[in-house]
């Protein structure tokens, strides 16, 4: 079962509104790092990471990169 990460915590926002991994991240076998910076709309292994920015991600941890498996919907009260 893959562990549960905050966006925050796997992303960067930055002051020009785009974001960059904090650490290696792969999904769906594309694999980057930070310094990445992407902007609204890029893709990356098919993901847009905008859209999930107020989601948690499902991840597995292997040899140092963390393998995005999905994203857990947060529950509002």
């Amino acid at each position: 079962m893959p562990g549960k990460y905050s966006f925050s915590d796997v992303f960067q926002r930055n002051n020009d509104g785009s974001l960059t991994p904090r650490r290696i991240i792969n999904v769906n076998g594309i694999t980057f790092g930070p310094g990445v910076l992407f902007g609204p709309g890029v893709s990356f292994g098919g993901v847009d990471f905008f859209r999930f920015q107020d989601h948690d991600i499902a991840a597995d941890e292997e040899n140092g990169i963390l393998i995005i498996r999905g994203f857990y919907e947060r529950k509002v009260a």
